[in-house]
């Protein structure tokens, strides 16, 4: 009897346990949405952007997401008309479940310099591939920290935030050329502008669309920094020198997708997709104080990688000698599919999205790049549908923005079931008991 009794304490125990290792390994919902609301300078200012069409808010998607001391920064692109702000932030102060979006650096740098009007009808259901070509606005922007439609940013060790515009207007309406693609750069301890850089026409593609950027910095070298923007639509990344204020194109063959990794089924809705390179993420310092480019295209489940020495030798990358200097890691297996991934120097772990799984998953550099050694740290149907981008801070926690962004693509989001969140963890939990964790 007594030997049972132990048994039980031993099994309720474990079971405790158990559940509590579970807990600790999830994610919490930090903020959520039903509908994006704003911080508009007065109630007047909100109900004219409703009133002429600048604001309708199920056109409000959020898609990137950034932390900066109290500030967590949320991109709303352009997809449709009626976007109110493209840069925003959240006070992390804030203790609303739903709170208002601040526009960065502010209203005026927002506010788009032509008119563009929401189509009487519904945009028709579609994703980037079904849009018509974009009309050239040909204006000349008034003020240089405009920013008008920005998918993915990031804030680099020099306390910078880098902003990949693609100055595209209503992409899925009757899209609007209003600049062309631009890197722009502020200094968070000031809200300034520090640069505005024009990517060249000759290095985008009929095809071409950026909407990530990855910066390679270090805080004892802050104006040697590098940009690294892929292009998903045409398969190349323009690598961006700050020093010397020039870009250039790479290609290679690993930057393309997979023809059988583009079938996507997400929260219901079934679509393809044939976006190449897309996730990119800096890996540590090496002996020889060089780091790999790890990175790998949106249909896909094929990891690569590739040294910044290789990326910032302009002459060497673009020359056609550099094939071979891009490797293969590995195959993250079925339905693997990703569309960001983050190096977190702590636990020498790459933390990455699986869209098809509704997942956040890991690997740690150290292993073998295979199906048994990904981690599934956290996957959930109802909150993680579509996890569209996903960050790590300098305190170890990792950010996750979901949108359901196939939904509202393909078919119309439900104005009274919360769509949008924002979702936090620590990295040391979230990988306890994966392969992850060594």
């Amino acid at each position: 009897m007594y030997s049972i009794r132990l048994v039980s304490l031993g099994l309720v125990l474990c079971l405790i346990s158990c559940w509590s290792w579970s807990a600790l390994a999830k994610l919490e919902e930090k903020f959520s949405w039903k509908q994006l609301a704003f911080d508009w300078p007065s109630p007047e200012a909100e109900a004219e952007a409703k009133a002429t069409g600048h604001y309708i808010e199920e056109n409000n998607l959020p898609l990137g997401v950034e932390r900066w001391q109290n500030r967590i920064f949320v991109t709303v692109p352009r997809w449709k008309a009626g976007v109110a702000a493209t840069l925003n932030y959240i006070d992390l102060t804030s203790t609303e479940k739903s709170p208002k979006l601040h526009p960065y650096p502010s209203w005026e740098a927002n506010k788009l310099p032509i008119d563009v009007q929401p189509q009487e009808q519904k945009t028709p259901s579609g994703g980037r591939l079904d849009a018509d070509k974009a009309q050239d606005a040909g204006i000349q922007l008034k003020d240089n920290s405009t920013i008008i439609s920005t998918f993915r940013i990031q804030v680099d060790v020099c306390d910078r935030l880098w902003v990949l515009d693609t100055g595209l207007a209503d992409i899925l309406g009757s899209p609007k050329k209003i600049t062309p693609n631009t890197i722009l750069i502020f200094d968070l301890k000031t809200d300034t502008l520090l640069r505005r850089f024009t990517i060249p026409a000759d290095q985008s593609k009929e095809d071409s669309f950026f909407a990530n950027i990855v910066v390679d910095a270090d805080r004892s070298e802050c104006q040697d920094a590098f940009a690294y923007v892929p292009d998903l639509g045409a398969y190349g990344v323009i690598v961006y020198s700050l020093r010397n204020d020039k870009s250039y194109r790479v290609k290679h063959n690993f930057f393309h997708f997979d023809p059988l990794q583009g079938d996507f089924n997400v929260g219901g809705v079934n679509f393809q997709w044939t976006d190449g390179v897309f996730g990119l993420a800096v890996g540590p310092m090496n002996p020889d104080h060089s780091k790999d480019i790890y990175f790998h295209a949106l249909a896909s489940t094929k990891e690569f990688k590739v040294s910044n020495r290789v990326l910032q030798n302009e002459s060497h990358v673009t020359g056609g000698d550099s094939y071979y200097d891009f490797k293969y890691v590995g195959d993250r297996g079925m339905n693997g599919q990703s569309t960001a991934e983050v190096f977190d120097p702590e636990t020498g772990v790459i933390f990455y999205t699986q869209v098809n799984k509704d997942a956040i998953a890991c690997w740690n550099i150290k292993r073998p790049y295979t199906p048994d050694t990904q981690g599934l740290i956290d996957s959930d149907s109802h909150t993680l549908v579509f996890p569209n981008d996903l960050k790590i801070d300098n305190e170890g926690t990792i950010w996750v923005l979901s949108d359901k962004m196939p939904t509202y693509l393909y078919k119309e989001l439900d104005p009274s079931a919360v769509n949008y969140r924002i979702l936090m963890g620590n990295n040391r939990d979230l990988i306890k008991g994966t392969p992850c964790e060594m």
